[in-house]
């Protein structure tokens, strides 16, 4: 997958210093959790730089405020991850907008919760953060123009660094043979991770770009949900955090930057292509994921797409 030009930017860009000089006018943006943390960051960059952005959070009083603190080009909508009937009813609110989606961005996570909580007999983490992107991304995907269409999944390296050995339980995700927390999100990151590479060898005969990120060590409130004793730890680490304006710059660059053009089901880290899983390269593996994704999802949709 070689560029065409050297990236310049790294981990100390911001949002706004990847999109710098380009014109979005025209473009339209589908973002999740636009109302806080790295959504809100991606928000504000692509509507300052005229791209108008379907901003996707929890409720719609939420997206709504989200929106109008951006400013510029902006259509909230309400879209509860951990709700299937909520991402359903998002995706036909989109639909019916009439717009074409040059990119959908992937954002929106929950980080280790301290307790073990259930989401349609799933483990939250893997639902809220995989399953329901998955759903939302298949109910939309037709929206994203051939050949200068983007998808871009929100991953991290606690996919790489954190994932059981085994890297998907897939006989274990309901949590029944033990709860570790952050376990199980780093397994919810990789799944995040082996969708987008599975996705671009699905649309690769429609030129579309899928690519997911690991957006570093950043300063959000994604942290709120850990306990003891990430409690103790995380003020202290957030000392040595890179700021919400830095660790928005890889999603806002593989979601609208030239310089990404021709690669696709590569896993980013500070604008550059990086080392994911091992998995990642292993394609019966992603197709497997796509699979029981599809099983878990089917009760409560039927087809996925």
């Amino acid at each position: 997958m070689p560029m065409t030009e050297p990236i310049l930017f790294g981990a100390r860009s911001t949002a706004n210093d990847v999109l710098e000089g380009l014109d979005l006018k025209g473009r339209t943006f589908l973002l999740t959790g636009c109302n806080s943390g790295l959504g809100a960051q991606t928000l504000r960059a692509l509507t300052s730089h005229g791209g108008h952005v379907i901003g996707l959070a929890r409720s719609l009083e939420q997206a709504r405020e989200a929106c109008a603190r951006a400013g510029g080009s902006t259509t909230p909508v309400a879209c509860d991850l951990g709700d299937v009937a909520s991402v359903v009813a998002a995706a036909e609110t989109v639909r019916a907008l009439g717009r074409p989606l040059d990119a959908i961005i992937a954002n929106a996570g929950v980080m280790a919760p301290a307790k073990l909580e259930l989401r349609y007999g799933v483990e939250q983490q893997f639902f809220i953060n995989h399953l329901a992107h998955f759903l939302l991304v298949n109910r939309l995907v037709d929206l994203v123009p051939a050949r200068t269409g983007r998808i871009v999944v929100v991953s991290s390296d606690a996919g790489v660094n954190q994932a059981p050995r085994e890297g998907i339980q897939f006989d274990n995700l309901d949590g029944h043979r033990g709860y570790k927390p952050l376990a199980f999100y780093g397994q919810s990151k990789l799944a995040n991770s082996l969708f987008a590479r599975e996705l671009s060898r699905r649309l690769a005969d429609r030129g579309i770009l899928v690519n997911s990120l690991h957006p570093g060590a950043v300063r959000t409130s994604l942290t709120r949900s850990m306990g003891f004793p990430f409690t103790l730890i995380i003020p202290v680490a957030r000392l040595f955090m890179r700021s919400v304006e830095q660790g928005a710059a890889t999603q806002a660059f593989l979601a609208a930057n030239p310089l990404v053009d021709g690669i696709t089901g590569a896993y980013w880290e500070d604008c550059k292509v990086a080392q994911g899983h091992p998995l990642l390269e292993d394609a019966a593996f992603a197709q497997r994921l796509w699979t029981a994704s599809e099983d878990l999802l089917r009760p409560h949709v039927g087809a996925v797409g």
